[in-house]
């Protein structure tokens, strides 16, 4: 089981999350820092290539179906840049057909969570992929 506890581990763990509810994109923000990972969510794709040069995050967290841009094309995105293709993506989307969750994994992806997601399936996702 995983535990508050572990916040030094997640204390320098820069979480991007790229989400368009806004209800979810709070309550996984407000989650995600009571647990002590550092986050910076986007309710949209736009402003996506900036944030990557500037807050350089360990890990994203992605739904799939944004305004403008989607999450797939996104991820076809993040492989393009070597110095992007290192960093974690875990989909986090209410698209729960297999055929969803293969082109993501396709495309990169690490892992595919379907919503409403588990909050402490999320955490342990994200203590997986984030190990230093």
């Amino acid at each position: 089981m995983v535990s508050a506890q572990t916040s030094n581990v997640t204390r320098n763990v820069k979480i991007l999350l790229v989400e368009d509810n806004d209800i979810s994109r709070q309550l996984m923000t407000d989650f995600l820092i009571d647990f002590g990972y550092d986050v910076l969510s986007l309710d949209k794709a736009t402003s996506f290539a900036s944030v990557m040069e500037h807050f350089q995050p360990n890990i994203i967290l992605l739904d799939l179906k944004l305004p403008e841009i989607d999450g797939f094309t996104l991820l076809q995105q993040l492989r393009q840049k070597p110095e992007w293709r290192q960093v974690p993506t875990i989909v986090v989307s209410a698209f729960a057909f297999h055929a969803d969750r293969q082109r993501a994994l396709e495309l990169g992806a690490r892992r595919y969570l379907v919503k409403p997601v588990k909050l402490m399936e999320l955490i342990e996702a994200l203590q997986a992929e984030t190990k230093f």
